[in-house]
């Protein structure tokens, strides 16, 4: 469906403060924070038609509202279509990599890491020649507020080694390609999302690097992240 240019506004000001804080946003609250030119009254009835069409939810008996899968799929699409909101994204490698070129197993080792510690979640590089992955970034991610359910840790867990054993039947190119919650094609991933695509390291071997963590990602850093990556592999 057609979102208005204030229904657009409001709905990128919910995912974003919920992405920074992990609070359910609530209508007082955007009217303090932004200027949308309206008054609270407004505010409240465009967050309840943003609710009746499926692009946040009422957790519990919580005043403020979170996203669902189907806000973040519109906000996700439209960093993609127009481009990023956040332009400090860029993931400057070229030195992290320097003299790790002629080893293909060292760079991506390299490539895994970092990239794990520029976007805090688990990174994932997969070099797909010799069957050898990697991951890089458990203790941060589990720092997260989602992991305090012992069931998520658990799902998490679940779906990564899920992955891990389809990554050779995962059908992506080297465009970023981002599946959130059920999207996922592997098991116990609905309360997560992984941003994905397959590149070409050098000596030309084909690997695949991903993102992975709760929908509540920086996916305009991570995307932003992976972009820049793909494009500083292609100049190697």
């Amino acid at each position: 469906m057609e979102l208005s240019e204030r229904q657009k506004e409001i709905l990128q000001s919910i995912i974003e403060t919920y992405i920074r804080t992990a609070e359910p946003v609530s209508s007082k609250f955007l009217e303090k924070k932004y200027d949308f030119g309206i008054c609270p009254a407004t505010i409240r009835i465009e967050m309840q038609k943003l609710t009746d069409d499926g692009f946040i939810s009422q957790p519990h008996t919580s005043a403020g509202r979170v996203p669902t899968d189907r806000g973040y799929r519109f906000f996700v699409d439209n960093l993609l279509e127009k481009g990023f909101l956040n332009k400090d994204y860029n993931f400057e490698a070229e030195d992290l990599f320097e003299g790790e070129l002629t080893d293909t197993v060292k760079f991506i080792q390299a490539v895994t890491k970092n990239l794990a510690s520029f976007s805090s979640n688990l990174a994932l590089g997969y070099l797909a020649d010799e069957k050898i992955l990697w991951k890089e970034g458990w203790e941060e991610i589990l720092k997260e507020p989602e992991f305090r359910e012992e069931k998520l840790v658990f799902d998490f867990t679940e779906m990564v080694k899920s992955l891990e054993k389809e990554i050779d039947d995962l059908q992506i190119n080297s465009e970023v390609k981002v599946f959130i919650g059920r999207e996922n094609p592997w098991s116990k991933a609905k309360e997560f999302s992984t941003i994905v695509t397959r590149c070409q390291l050098p000596k030309k071997e084909e690997g695949i690097l991903a993102i992975i963590g709760p929908k509540r990602m920086d996916y305009d850093k991570n995307i932003g992240s992976l972009d820049s990556l793909i494009k500083l592999l292609g100049k190697i």
